[in-house]
């Protein structure tokens, strides 16, 4: 059963705060302050790493730039997957956000589908670049290239290097951005006709999604999406058209009608574009952006880590609860099922 919030923001001051017992037996307050998936320490975060994995059997290097936590312990990693025509140096304010909060977030560069296809491209020639980059192969690539930072960040962690000992891989989301979020539903549980869930990595926890599509044609989206068995939130907005790919607004909002039930979530940001995710506008963009969506998305993204990478119950309780509505705006729309 799908439950549909029609959200209003308000001010709640103890969203999401729970309440323990004492020693004795009667309930008494918890004394920590409400969950706030916003706040983050004020202390100083090393600089993100600039790294590269080398998979010999492709004979293919990913570069990677992780963001590191300030606590020097054993943390739960995010992996993202830039859009088409990207890099590891996109949507930065999530990497560093998500590391604030504890968290170690690996972004990925895919070749043959980065700011490569466009850079050294006269102007005229950049969409045919970017639309002849956005192929079955360079799916097939990125897919691969998740599998094998994965499997180096596991000899990483073993040592000697300096994010040994820092990584917790039993605890690993995987997010994405349009083409990254293409790459995230596909290691993350999409099944792909008579393969099924061909390329789900099940060391993934869980998956965000931002910018989601569904097949285009050969599989519905029930089809593509039904034996999803891990957590998801997936992100759109009411413009979120992207001039290559031909996904749609009902393309993107298909995918959360076809996930089962069971820890999936979606919002729908009004009035934002499809680089309303990112760090800057494309050319094209309609008008200014709403600075509510960028904290909309660390918001929600955050709790969902926290909720189902740390286990955190008053993360889940502030997503399943009113915690969304001290975020969204009243327009925007929030599903839970």
């Amino acid at each position: 059963m799908v439950h549909r919030h029609s959200l209003v923001l308000t001010c709640v001051a103890a969203i999401g705060l729970g309440r323990g017992v004492s020693p004795r037996g009667g309930a008494a307050a918890d004394q920590r302050p409400p969950y706030d998936p916003l706040a983050v320490a004020e202390a100083a975060r090393p600089a993100p790493l600039e790294l590269a994995v080398d998979d010999a059997r492709r004979d293919r290097t990913i570069p990677v730039r992780v963001y590191l936590p300030s606590e020097h312990g054993r943390a739960p990693v995010v992996l993202f997957s830039h859009g088409l025509g990207g890099s590891r140096t996109g949507c930065a304010y999530l990497g560093e956000h998500w590391s604030a909060r504890g968290y170690v977030a690996v972004f990925l560069q895919h070749p043959g589908s980065d700011d490569s296809v466009w850079r050294d491209v006269e102007a005229p020639s950049r969409v045919g670049a970017l639309r002849r980059a956005a192929s079955a192969r360079n799916v097939l690539r990125r897919v691969q290239d998740v599998t094998a930072v994965l499997d180096q960040l596991e000899r990483w962690n073993a040592g000697p290097h300096p994010l040994a000992g820092r990584l917790d891989l039993q605890r690993v989301g995987m997010a994405g951005h349009s083409f990254g979020a293409v790459t995230t539903e596909a290691v993350s549980g999409e099944s792909f006709g008579r393969l099924g869930p061909v390329f789900t990595d099940p060391r993934i926890r869980a998956a965000v999604a931002l910018s989601p599509s569904s097949p285009r044609r050969g599989r519905t989206p029930a089809e593509a999406f039904a034996g999803v068995r891990i957590p998801w939130m997936l992100m759109t907005g009411t413009r979120d058209l992207a001039p290559i790919g031909d996904a749609d607004l009902a393309s993107r909002l298909a995918v959360f009608t076809a996930l089962p039930p069971g820890s999936k979530y979606e919002v729908v940001l009004d009035g934002a574009e499809h680089s309303a995710f990112t760090d800057r506008p494309l050319p094209g963009d309609r008008g200014p952006r709403n600075p509510n969506h960028h904290r909309v998305v660390l918001a929600l993204s955050t709790a969902f880590w926290d909720a189902y990478l740390r286990d955190d119950p008053r993360a889940r309780a502030w997503l399943d609860g009113r915690g969304p509505s001290a975020v969204l705006q009243t327009t925007d729309r929030w599903q839970v099922k």
